[in-house]
């Protein structure tokens, strides 16, 4: 096959590292560069990195939309849970309201500690739930 001769000019440095690199791989300078050369104008290459970097974009916006969904859904919980317990719990006397609050500090003490320790072995809610689902515990 006829092959066109081109005179190029490389920085003394790059020139270099093709020299090193054609006397490791065995293979002639020209080939490096025609190969470089035709990788660089590839527009398949091109093509693969856009695809790659599209598919990547698309699972993460999937992720950050089930993020939003699950703290969308969390958040609705609460708020409903805060409103159905202020709406149905009455207010103490004041005979019982140190009593109360006392025992209130003590409870919220233990659920803070209840809730670091499932959260440092990494035990959620959310997958006691699945699990349950999944083993046909639901309730």
């Amino acid at each position: 096959m006829k092959k066109d001769r081109q005179n190029v000019y490389f920085d003394p440095s790059l020139s270099a590292e093709l020299d090193a690199l054609a006397a490791r791989r065995n293979v002639s300078k020209s080939q490096i560069v025609e190969a470089a050369l035709a990788s660089y104008l590839s527009p398949d290459a091109a093509d693969q990195r856009e695809a790659a970097i599209t598919r990547r974009l698309d699972r993460l916006t999937r992720v950050v939309e089930r993020l939003e969904r699950d703290v969308t859904i969390g958040n609705e919980a609460l708020a409903l849970f805060v409103r159905f317990w202020l709406t149905t719990t009455p207010p103490l006397p004041d005979t019982m309201r140190d009593a109360a609050q006392a025992k209130g500090r003590e409870r919220y003490e233990g659920f803070v500690e209840t809730l670091g320790r499932r959260l440092a072995k990494g035990s959620t809610f959310a997958k006691e739930v699945s699990q349950d689902i999944a083993s046909g515990n639901s309730e």
